[in-house]
C-alpha cells in the first residue's frame, strides 16, 4: 500500500509540471494585456535614452499594447535595474541596458541584484562602434605605431578616461594589458570633458563612440588610430580595426540591450525577444543604427544571456588584473 502511494505521488508531479507549462503558454498567448514599462536607468536625452525612443512605437505595434518609457536613474544604473530585478516577473516591466551592466559587478560585491540570477534577458539589440584617438600632434599615426611609442615610453602617454571604473577606462586598460604597455589614466567627469582635453592637447589619447567623436575626427582636431570592435565602421571605412593592427583578442564594442526580471516565463520572454528582434531588423531601424555608426543585432535570449556571461568574465579579469578599485 506503502508503494501504491509513492507511485501515486510520482504520477501527479508529471501533471503538475505539464499544469504549469501549460499555464505558463496560456499566459503568453494573452500578453500583454497592458502597457509594458520600458525603465532606462539614465537620464533622459542620452544614447540609452535615444535608441530606446526609437523603438517604443514600433515595439507597441508588434505586441498589440502601448510601450511606455519610464526614466529611474541613480546608483550608476542600479536603482533603475534593480526596480525591474525586483519587480513581478510578469514581462511588465523591462530595463534597457548597457556595457556597465556587465562592469557594475566587478567593482561593487554588495549590489541589490545578481545580475545572473536576479534578471531575464530578452535581447541584446545593437552595438555601437567605438573608437581610440589622439591628439593631431601626437607622433603615431596608427594604433600599431601608438603601441610601438607605448613600450619606448612606459606610462608616459596619458590616457583620458571618462571617469576612474568607467568603460573608456576599462577599454584603455585592457588594451595595454594585451599590449604588455603602460599609459597613464586622467579621469574626467563624462566622456565630453574627456573630447575638450584631448582637442586641447592637454591628454593625449581617449577613447569614445565613434558617432561623437566624427565631428572632431572631420574637423582635424583629433586623429583616429582604430575602431576597436570585430569590424570596420561605414563611417570610416578606411579606419582598421584593433585587431587588424595586431592586437590580437581585442574586441570592444559598446552595447545596448534588453531584461526582465529573472524567474519571467520563458514563453513570455520568447515573445518580448520576437518583437523586440522584429524591431530590431526592420529596414528603417536598420538604417537609422548605422547613421548612428551602430550595429543592429536583435539576439535570442540564450544569445544574449551568453553575451552578458562573456563580459561579466572579461571585465572582472580587466579589473583584477589592473588592480581597479573604486574609492
Amino acid at each position: 500500500m506503502r508503494y501504491a502511494k509513492h507511485l501515486i505521488v510520482f504520477a501527479v508531479i508529471p501533471l503538475f509540471m505539464q499544469a504549469g507549462s501549460a499555464w505558463s503558454q496560456a499566459t503568453a498567448d494573452n500578453f500583454p494585456t497592458r502597457p509594458i514599462s520600458m525603465v532606462v536607468p539614465y537620464d533622459p536625452g542620452g544614447a540609452v535614452d535615444l535608441e530606446c525612443r526609437m523603438y517604443t512605437a514600433k515595439l507597441g505595434a508588434a505586441l498589440g499594447q502601448q510601450v511606455i518609457i519610464e526614466y529611474k536613474p541613480g546608483g550608476g544604473t542600479t536603482v533603475g535595474i534593480g526596480y525591474v530585478a525586483k519587480s513581478k516577473p510578469d514581462g511588465y516591466a523591462v530595463v534597457a541596458v548597457s556595457t556597465g551592466l556587465t562592469v557594475i559587478p566587478a567593482f561593487y560585491k554588495d549590489l541589490p541584484f545578481d545580475v545572473s540570477k536576479d534578471l531575464a534577458p530578452i535581447s541584446l539589440m545593437s552595438k555601437q562602434h567605438s573608437s581610440i584617438q589622439v591628439h593631431p600632434s601626437f607622433p603615431a599615426k596608427t594604433l600599431t605605431e601608438y603601441i610601438a611609442y607605448a613600450r619606448a615610453n612606459p606610462g608616459k602617454i596619458n590616457y583620458g578616461t571618462a571617469g576612474p571604473g568607467s568603460i573608456s577606462h576599462l577599454a584603455g586598460a585592457w588594451m595595454h594589458a594585451l599590449t604588455g604597455t603602460k599609459a597613464t589614466f586622467i579621469p574626467h567627469k563624462g566622456t565630453g570633458p574627456l573630447l575638450l582635453e584631448l582637442m586641447a592637447g592637454r591628454i593625449d589619447v581617449g577613447t569614445g563612440l565613434l558617432v561623437a567623436t566624427m565631428p572632431m575626427i572631420k574637423a582635424g582636431k583629433v586623429r583616429p588610430l582604430a575602431v576597436l570592435g570585430d569590424q570596420r565602421a561605414a563611417l570610416l571605412p578606411d579606419l582598421p580595426t584593433a585587431a587588424e593592427q595586431g592586437v590580437t583578442g581585442y574586441n570592444y564594442s559598446s552595447w545596448i540591450g534588453f531584461l526582465a526580471a529573472g524567474g519571467t516565463p520563458a514563453p513570455i520572454v520568447n515573445k518580448l525577444s520576437e518583437a523586440f528582434a522584429r524591431v530590431a531588423k526592420s529596414p528603417d531601424i536598420v538604417a537609422e543604427l548605422e547613421k548612428q555608426s551602430s550595429i543592429p543585432v536583435g539576439s535570442t535570449p540564450a544569445q544574449f544571456r551568453q553575451w552578458i556571461t562573456t563580459e561579466l568574465v572579461r571585465w572582472r579579469k580587466v579589473v583584477d588584473d589592473a588592480g581597479l578599485k573604486l574609492e
